[in-house]
């Protein structure tokens, strides 16, 4: 009541005619996007009477095969899943076209399975048939800016500074924010960003994320799910922009949630 209502007011207020809303919503993994934009959609459908679409930058991931070849051609680090870099932006960029002409027409985009690893088959896309008012868009990269050479030479974790010596990896990442995610993230209505006091809160969380997947998944053949260990060392991949978020996203979004230690919002800002 005290955080969520107010929001869906601000969105609400800003919902022009014959052009979509594309609201981006960013948080670092495990913060709570997904539940916060499925409760927004919730008030926004029921209370404002505003059709939303909701989807998430790890739809967008590359396939597995195609996230094979990238660690041939340019680092093995971008097998994992994640960084800038390992998302197909074209199809990003295709979408927010495609949602402002005036003539609308449906449209198919694609959803991750991230129990294996990989996009599902066609079948089970999201299917648009009319444009939406708002488009949620969430992610935990969402909105992030490229870093200075300076800060990119000093290794944040062990990971960073076992397996990307020669700062392929960070340079290749950094790259792709510089361009085609600049690009992309310009076509944003606004930003709203979930602030969470440190990076270990978030490792907390993110472990709990992955117990749960385990406990949803029906067959667990060919699962892909991480166990603790797996699960540190996947977010250390995600560290350097994470971290640097929580230093630059609050100047730029427009609406700053902050998380208290238990997972829940207490504090909002409007900028």
């Amino acid at each position: 009541k005290s955080f969520l209502i107010p929001i869906s007011f601000w969105i609400a207020k800003r919902v022009r005619k014959n052009k979509p809303l594309i609201i981006g919503l960013a948080g670092g993994q495990g913060s709570g996007k997904t539940t916060i934009s499925s409760i927004l959609t919730l008030i926004l459908q029921k209370y404002f009477k505003l059709s939303v679409f909701k989807i998430s930058i790890d739809d967008f991931y590359k396939t597995r095969k195609q996230r094979i070849l990238l660690s041939k051609n340019k680092h093995p680090l971008l097998m994992t899943r994640g960084v800038p870099g390992t998302h197909d932006t074209n199809i990003m960029l295709n979408f927010f076209r495609k949602i402002k002409v005036k003539k609308f027409k449906s449209l198919k985009l694609p959803k991750f399975n991230k129990a294996n690893d990989d996009r599902y088959k066609k079948k089970h896309w999201y299917k648009l048939k009319s444009r939406p008012d708002v488009v949620i868009f969430e992610g935990w990269c969402v909105g992030a800016k490229p870093q200075s050479l300076r800060l990119l030479k000093k290794p944040v974790n062990a990971i960073e500074k076992a397996y990307d010596k020669s700062l392929k990896w960070r340079r290749f990442v950094n790259l792709q924010l510089k361009t085609n995610y600049k690009k992309l993230y310009s076509q944003l209505d606004s930003l709203l960003y979930l602030k969470v006091k440190n990076f270990n809160l978030l490792k907390k969380w993110r472990i709990k994320q992955e117990e749960k997947l385990w406990l949803k998944s029906k067959s667990r053949k060919n699962l892909k799910i991480m166990n603790k260990k797996e699960v540190i060392n996947f977010m250390q991949t995600y560290q350097r922009i994470t971290e640097q978020m929580f230093k630059d996203a609050p100047k730029y979004s427009s609406i700053i949630m902050n998380l208290n230690k238990n997972h829940q919002i207490h504090k909002i800002k409007f900028n």
